[in-house]
């Protein structure tokens, strides 16, 4: 198992003293790779908290620059970086906070045509995207190279977050859901207003990429009841917390009874 250095184990001391982390739970996140998708409102303190946590490496996927409106939410970002890459500014805040954290960056897109080739390399990746079109692709490709995925999304005054584990079987026996399982297809273009159309509330990113890294957190450590086959749906508006169940879909496409019959 990785050790620890004598720096390392006073700086994540608050951990260690954990019962349900301890010393072998934080050999366990300085021994991950975990890829983030995405730099932005989500991204920001996923990356943060992660960074904190003591990830031993974090893989950074974002093709977009700083602009002043990121800085309202985006807070890894600050307005010096403004015009830089996502990826550089927020690699370079990931290293102040915590230098024992390698940073490996890629400045563009993640598209079908090359994100199993991007997550190959990692243990489990978080999707902070901002469009339906690339989570649908990171699950997809998650699925095919047997990664976990936990993955979030924003809207003005809510958000939901899942943990999919497609690639494995439940306890009872029967596959894991998909993403697909959840959300079957992607909404009509222009169904859905973008981030800059509607607006989304500061804080409620904040929130909600800090729930990814402890989801993330938790899926390495291997401590509590992960979300699985649960939809985490949080409303800003009356600060109510629900969770919904679902469960495989035998029409999926991925891992349904077709799927299967043809593998």
């Amino acid at each position: 198992m990785t050790s620890l250095t004598p720096d390392e184990i006073e700086r994540y001391a608050r951990h260690i003293v954990l019962r349900d982390v301890g010393g072998p739970g934080q050999a366990r996140l300085k021994a991950a790779r975990v890829l983030v998708v995405g730099a932005g409102g989500l991204g920001a303190p996923l990356l943060q908290y992660l960074a904190a946590a003591g990830i031993g490496t974090l893989g950074i996927v974002d093709d977009d620059t700083v602009s002043l409106s990121n800085l309202q939410r985006q807070v890894i970002h600050g307005t010096p970086d403004i015009g830089r890459p996502k990826v550089e500014s927020a690699a370079e805040a990931v290293r102040r906070l915590n230098p024992h954290v390698r940073v490996e960056t890629q400045a563009l897109r993640l598209t079908e045509g090359n994100a199993e080739a991007l997550i190959a390399g990692y243990d489990l990746v978080a999707d902070g995207s901002d469009n339906f079109s690339t989570r649908y692709t990171v699950s997809d490709a998650c699925f095919r190279a047997g990664k976990p995925l936990v993955t979030a999304a924003l809207g003005q005054f809510d958000g939901s977050l899942t943990t999919i584990r497609a690639h494995e079987n439940g306890p009872d026996g029967r596959p894991n859901p998909t993403y697909r399982c959840l959300f079957p297809e992607p909404p009509p273009a222009g169904a859905v207003p973008t981030c800059a159309e509607a607006g989304v509330l500061g804080a409620l990113a904040g929130l909600m990429g800090s729930l990814m890294a402890l989801e993330v957190i938790r899926e390495i450590t291997g401590f509590g009841e992960g979300l699985v086959g649960r939809l985490l749906m949080v409303d800003a508006r009356s600060l109510r917390f629900e969770t919904l169940a679902y469960a495989w879909d035998p029409a999926n496409p991925l891992s349904g009874t077709a799927a299967r019959r043809s593998s």
